[in-house]
């Protein structure tokens, strides 16, 4: 199982979401880092994922490949991310077919309507039950 997380600037919401899948899953499943910068696949290498793909190139050439991909919202949002995330990343992580776990934490003017504001540790611990859940059928 080829999981893609994703992050962007400090790689911040990718190292949590990693280490907690170590924690979780340790090495059972394969975690590929996928950086819209080196400072952000660095932090999240360092949360332990496998290996590190950085850039658009990069991305587009990996998502692809990956059973199932993970991160923010923005990770589907063009010009997201500050502009970290192009048009081309957003649609080979949209167009992907691995199944996409997005986290509602976007710091672009986009709201998902019915979901109520939480932490990202609680955002991070539903990811982790669901995605439990999601192995368990597989």
């Amino acid at each position: 199982m080829k999981i893609g997380v994703f992050d962007g600037q400090g790689g911040g919401i990718g190292s949590a979401i990693i280490k907690r899948l170590r924690e979780e899953f340790a090495e059972k499943v394969e975690v590929i880092a996928l950086g819209t910068n080196s400072i952000a696949t660095a932090q999240m290498l360092k949360a332990r994922a496998n290996k590190g793909a950085t850039g658009e190139n990069a991305i587009i050439q990996t998502a692809p490949k990956m059973d199932i991909l993970i991160g923010p919202i923005g990770i589907v949002l063009a010009q997201s991310m500050m502009g970290e995330v192009t048009p081309a990343i957003a649609q080979a992580v949209a167009s992907s077919p691995g199944l996409k776990f997005l986290i509602p934490l976007s710091q672009e003017r986009v709201e998902v309507v019915g979901l109520n504001p939480e932490p990202l540790p609680h955002l991070v611990e539903k990811l982790i039950n669901r995605l439990k859940e999601c192995l368990n059928h597989v």
